[in-house]
């Protein structure tokens, strides 16, 4: 019997165990934006990596709930791999008494059991299968969870990077692409600007000659946007949100915009980011500041990557899988590993409804994606 056929026997076995998990993890609600949270699922995860005899660590945050590293013995020793995942979610706390927890068949729901609970367990599960079944990976794995990729990763990045240019792939547990369960070989680039447009303030009955209105500044800044668009090209702008103004009787002084920005190459983000950047005003008389930019870049499909989405491949038909690759325009911590390291995304659970109501899990492919993940750990 081969290895592969031992690992998804062992975890067919182990379904039950993998769904009391995912349960857990669900049950310990867990958004961005409340650090304090993060310790449920935190405490849960670094009590299973405990059990696995990998070395754990966690680092808590100044303004999120940090994250926790648990590395195999060996890392140390020997070349090693990042599998990577996140339990920050963007579920307030309480969403669980109008969406709750339920297992009905072979699917389980639940605030954030798609995005994405579901591949940590899953990738919990997957070392226990080598563990249990005495197969040593010939990459040591090293296991990077952080509570602030649903926020930009805006305390994590710089770890994912440095663990990133240190290991020899990067395995991103993030959820797989619709119902075939399709793995994410390229992401788009992600950005955002911010746009002020200041004018003059003036009485809208008695002197509105003497005004300049921010927000017709900002309505001519807007339509210059839209041609930057570039649909076929992967290339969106978005203006997907405006204020301003003081009352209706005041001619403006300021608008703001915030915009998001996406490209599928690092190319086309640079042409992007400078064609925002170079904006001027287009009403005489107002002022134009332009703040941020990209802070993703693209998941290309590069051939290193195309090199380990082949052996995915491989990996699956070993198992009688057919695995299906799509590219996908939302951006994932994939994006900040891929330039450093082989990466494949997408080996979370298959299911649906990220950030939306109807999130869910298919059980009996997290017992399938779990197997496949641990057969490719297993590959030099």
């Amino acid at each position: 019997m081969t290895h592969t056929q031992r690992i998804l026997d062992y975890l067919s076995q182990q379904r039950h165990d993998m769904v009391a998990l995912l349960a857990d993890l669900v049950a310990a609600e867990s958004p961005s934006d409340a650090p304090e949270t993060q310790a449920g699922p935190i405490g849960i995860l670094y009590e299973q990596f405990d059990r696995l005899g990998y070395h754990v660590r966690h680092t808590p945050g100044d303004r999120t709930g940090g994250y926790l590293i648990a590395r195999h013995p060996a890392a140390g020793e020997r070349p090693t791999q990042l599998l990577l995942g996140h339990c920050d979610t963007v579920w307030a706390v309480g969403t669980l008494a109008e969406m709750p927890l339920e297992v009905e068949g072979d699917i389980l729901r639940g605030p954030g059991s798609f995005d994405m609970k579901g591949g940590l367990a899953q990738g919990i599960f997957a070392l226990r299968a080598l563990r249990e079944l005495g197969l040593e990976p010939p990459l040591a794995p090293i296991f990077l969870i952080n509570t602030d990729e649903e926020i930009g990763s805006i305390e994590s990045r710089p770890v994912i990077e440095q663990l990133a240019a240190g290991s020899a792939r990067a395995l991103i547990l993030e959820p797989a692409a619709g119902p075939a369960g399709k793995l994410k070989t390229a992401r788009k680039g992600v950005g955002d600007f911010e746009i002020v447009v200041r004018g003059r303030a003036s009485h809208a009955g008695l002197e509105p000659e003497k005004g300049v209105s921010a927000i017709l500044g900002m309505a001519e800044i807007v339509r210059a946007l839209a041609t930057l668009n570039d649909y076929p090209r992967g290339v969106s702008v978005n203006v997907g949100l405006i204020s301003g103004g003081l009352r209706s009787n005041v001619v403006a002084p300021e608008c703001r915009a915030v915009v998001d920005v996406r490209a599928v190459t690092v190319a086309d983000t640079e042409r992007l980011e400078q064609a925002v950047r170079a904006l001027t005003p287009l009403l005489e008389g107002t002022t134009l500041e332009i703040t941020g930019g990209f802070d993703r870049p693209p998941l290309e499909r590069t051939p290193r990557n195309a090199a380990l989405w082949e052996l995915a491949c491989e990996t699956g038909a070993e198992m009688g899988l057919a695995l299906e690759e799509t590219a996908v325009g939302g951006g994932s911590d994939g994006n900040l590993t891929s330039p450093h390291t082989a990466t494949l995304d997408g080996l979370g659970p298959v299911g649906d409804g990220a950030h939306a109501h109807h999130e869910h899990v298919v059980i009996s492919k997290m017992v399938e994606r779990s197997a496949l993940l641990a057969a490719l750990l297993m590959k030099p």
